[in-house]
């Protein structure tokens, strides 16, 4: 089987210079759709909590919150019950970005599925489903060290 990592590499890197393009008018990047969406879907998110549900690092999360805070998208606040702990909360201007957010996630997969049957983009939905299943299974079930 010829190694498809490579081609979902280059749909990665081809969608992050797309999304980039596109999401300049909310004053985001590539990368920050996907936090803005997790924190709107659960207010009071720890980071800990986004690094779980996005497969992240936890560091990841560190470099990206403070810029999303500063662009007026999330606020942070301390955990009642253990102050080390940042809960994660969105701000309206994050609310407002998802509808464009999800606008442009449409537009990049109706381009680049565009020539294909609607039973190619079935099965090829399917087979993504059980790729994506099968990895989050694998990194879930092993023990991670993040501080090493």
């Amino acid at each position: 089987m010829e190694k498809f990592m490579k081609y979902i590499g280059q749909v990665w890197r081809c969608a992050n210079i797309y999304r980039a393009e596109m999401y300049e008018k909310l004053d985001i990047g590539p990368y920050q759709d996907s936090y803005i969406l997790c924190i709107c879907n659960n207010p009071g998110i720890s980071q800990e909590e986004i690094s779980k549900k996005l497969y992240v690092h936890k560091s990841s999360v560190a470099r990206q919150l403070p810029s999303l805070e500063e662009k007026g998208f999330v606020t942070r606040t301390p955990d009642l019950h253990d102050k080390r702990i940042l809960l994660v909360y969105p701000t309206e201007k994050a609310f407002s970005a998802i509808s464009e957010i999800k606008r442009v996630h449409e537009e990049w997969n109706d381009i680049v599925t565009k020539d294909l049957s609607e039973s190619e983009k079935n099965i090829f939905c399917s087979v993504c489903s059980k790729i994506a299943e099968k990895s989050r299974n694998t990194v879930s079930t092993k023990p991670r060290e993040d501080n090493k």
